[in-house]
């Protein structure tokens, strides 16, 4: 059985003294969790690279007007990017 932990916060400003120290960290574990899915053979590259497209066209269609164009047009480029450069998968 898995224990679940909480973690209170701290009083430092830690995650505001490092921009954007949120959204690197959840990549990182995402990018760990997408190889660690292809190494074990749960999913195949070219569904680890469709779950990317999809994260993409998320972006790509978000609704207009929110005041965030630039935010998900930044998104879809880093996410093409990854799916171009291998970053993701472990390609050989």
């Amino acid at each position: 059985m898995t224990k679940a932990y909480h973690v209170a916060p701290r009083k430092s400003n830690t995650m505001t003294e490092v921009p954007d120290v949120a959204g690197i960290a959840a990549l990182a574990i995402c990018e760990s969790l997408l190889l660690a899915l292809n190494d074990h053979d749960i999913l195949p590259e070219r569904e680890i690279v469709g779950v990317l497209r999809d994260a993409a066209a998320a972006h790509a269609h978000a609704k207009e007007g929110d005041g965030s164009a630039a935010m998900h047009r930044a998104v879809v480029t880093l996410i093409t990017k990854i799916i171009d450069g291998g970053n993701s998968v472990r390609r050989t």
